[in-house]
């Protein structure tokens, strides 16, 4: 069955060439079907796949299937080659199962849009590249579906290129947003990759990983190569100072905010980081870098998300807060546990991006928590499916997003107290949240009683899906208890052996992260459930903060300010200035002494027949005597 995982990239790239050449002539429902039947029949495969890996003894559970000879220039050689282990099943299985529910729902949820047939060519794309990121075997073919999914973020979140309104400002703007603020980060990628095969000689994981760990790299050159990786993992990850495009990717359509921020491309940094871990091995200073701005991540947009109230918006700075639990996970070594809430977080930030979306199908686009309220009685279904949602979010157990980040919380605290409190308090602000998005827009009273009035439940082709992620939120933390699977254990071939943290650490950390999460959710019900003063009075204490927090710590208007506007009139210089008078003036001066001298030529061609002879004659004389005298 390996030797057919080539269908893993040859099935989405079919449905979209199919989408795109037949799809229009088709009507939107079958071309949904068809195109989200490619990812799904994918899926299957990547089933076989992992079924055909867990047969293998776990020091044959790496594969290399060589389709062509990619690049070949000199000692630069670079197949077209999949690495297929235990990491890349487990991503393989989360990009095409969340991705081929992600469709499914887009079926109904898309069905009045007049760019359906676009759409569905752009998920399929999407798709066809993450998989090329996911299942490379060297840096170059990652970096090919890296690119990739930057290209198909940028047509997805700018899908709706011609609207705007006052939360995202033009549409197109938040596509052009994401797709420059990625540039940043590939930049890293890029040079990166030429340290490694100015240092190493090839760009092959498998070789890479050997060569370092014989000690081919210094702790220097892998300090320089793993902070360039970092810097490339903030812009797809979402870390600071790189994260400020991705709530502003909430302007494309909600299948999209679910794909990008679930399942697909927000995960490609952190998997790199994953793949790449050898190197961090030896850079721990660079390690240490990582884990910082992942704790610092996760609690900076925890805090803004306290006080948003578009509802995706709420969503996508929890997105980035929980990238940045990967990001720390990652820094303190606990790999295993970073793709484990990778996992976990797909199932239940998916189940949450497409329930917001069933209310918005049922509000006619409203956004603003704040009009919304009573809902749960007009969207059972959704509410149910939100309110697990919002559970595993926010920790609560047995949901699966408590066992995920309490892992790496455990890993935090072995490593480093510090970052383990900016972790836990952090979960108590995620709790928070996640109840408060919660409480506020299905509890109360209607806060608007035409929206209210005018709200329904979404069609089964949009609570289907919703159901099958709940399933998934609610028992995917079994993927990692020992008498299940241990995905710590499953992941070793790829990712190297755990060490497993002392029990008394581990109760430890686990009674914390449960009286965080509970606390949480008790002050989300006592602040917007109850009529008590003293929620309103702890409230007021921190309202100096309101301001900053709104204006999200005022780094938008800082980029804004002193990055974008700078540029922009430098530009507008160049192209006012600089160009119309130095390049356009010289340009003009060229022409312009040409047409000059032309213009003087051309008087001495006065047409008469004895002036030519007579210059013809005063020619072969001076011809003749320059040759007479130098001789």
């Amino acid at each position: 069955m390996i030797e057919l995982a080539w269908l893993l990239l040859a099935l989405p790239a079919a449905g979209a060439l199919f989408t795109l050449f037949v799809g229009g002539r088709l009507d939107k429902r079958t071309l949904g079907m068809i195109a989200s039947s490619a990812i799904a029949a994918a899926f299957l495969v990547g089933v076989g796949v992992l079924a055909a890996l867990v047969g293998l003894p776990a020091e044959e559970r790496s594969v290399t299937v060589h389709l062509w000879d990619w690049i070949t220039i000199g000692d630069f050689q670079v197949p077209a080659a999949l690495l297929i282990d235990p990491l890349s099943a487990v991503m393989t299985l989360i990009v095409t199962g969340v991705g081929a529910i992600i469709h499914f729902y887009s079926i109904s949820y898309m069905e009045h849009d007049e760019r359906f047939q676009r759409f569905f060519f752009y998920l399929n794309f999407f798709i066809f590249a993450m998989m090329l990121l996911v299942l490379g075997n060297n840096f170059l073919g990652m970096f090919v579906g890296w690119e990739g999914v930057g290209l198909a973020s940028y047509l997805l979140i700018g899908f709706w290129f011609d609207r705007r309104d006052d939360s995202y400002g033009y549409y197109a703007d938040a596509g052009k947003k994401a797709f420059i603020v990625n540039r940043v980060g590939d930049f890293g990628m890029i040079v990166a990759m030429l340290a490694i095969w100015s240092a190493l000689g090839t760009l092959n994981f498998l070789d890479v990983f050997e060569q370092v760990e014989h000690g081919a790299l210094t702790v220097g050159a892998a300090n320089v190569i793993c902070l360039l990786l970092l810097l490339a993992a903030t812009g797809k990850s979402a870390q600071i100072p790189l994260y400020v495009w991705l709530p502003d990717a909430m302007a494309g359509p909600t299948p999209v905010s679910a794909l990008i921020h679930a399942a697909t491309m927000v995960t490609a940094g952190i998997y790199m980081i994953a793949r790449t871990h050898v190197f961090w091995h030896v850079a721990e200073q660079a390690a240490t870098t990582a884990a910082w701005i992942g704790a610092l991540t996760a609690f900076f947009a925890a805090t803004i998300a306290l006080v948003q109230v578009d509802i995706k918006k709420i969503l996508a700075y929890s997105t980035i807060s929980q990238l940045g639990y990967m990001m720390l996970g990652v820094g303190v070594g606990s790999y295993g546990a970073a793709i484990f809430h990778l996992t976990t977080h797909a199932f239940f930030k998916a189940l949450l991006f497409l329930a917001a979306g069933s209310v918005m199908h049922a509000l006619n686009g409203e956004l603003d928590i704040r009009k919304m309220g009573g809902l749960r009685h007009k969207m059972p279904a959704t509410f149910r499916a939100f309110l697990v949602g919002a559970a595993a979010l926010a920790g609560i157990p047995p949901l699966s997003g408590f066992f995920s980040k309490d892992a790496i919380l455990l890993g935090a605290l072995a490593a480093n107290p510090f970052l383990y409190v900016i972790g836990l308090v952090t979960a108590l602000l995620t709790a928070f949240y996640s109840f408060r998005a919660l409480l506020v827009p299905f509890y109360g009273e209607p806060r608007d009683r035409h929206l209210y009035d005018h709200a329904h439940e979404s069609p089964p082709l949009i609570t289907t899906p919703l159901w099958i992620l709940a399933a998934l939120s609610i028992l995917g933390g079994l993927l990692n208890l020992p008498f299940v699977l241990t995905l710590d254990k499953w992941l070793e071939p790829a990712l190297g052996a755990h060490e497993a943290p002392l029990l008394t650490l581990e109760l430890l950390a686990i009674t914390l992260s449960v009286i965080a999460a509970l606390f949480g959710a008790v002050m989300a019900w006592a602040r917007y459930m109850t009529n008590e003063p003293w929620p309103r009075r702890l409230a007021s204490r921190f309202s100096w903060l309101e301001p900053a927090l709104q204006r999200r710590w005022y780094v938008d208007d800082f980029y804004w300010n002193y990055i974008v506007v700078p540029l922009r009139n430098l530009s507008t210089w160049f192209a006012t200035v600089f160009d119309q008078q130095v390049i356009d003036g010289a340009v003009n001066w060229f022409a312009t002494t040409s047409i000059q001298l032309g213009e003087r030529a051309r008087r001495i061609q006065t047409g008469a027949i004895p002036a030519y002879a007579l210059s013809i004659l005063v020619g072969v004389v001076v011809l003749v005597a320059f040759f007479v005298f130098s001789a």
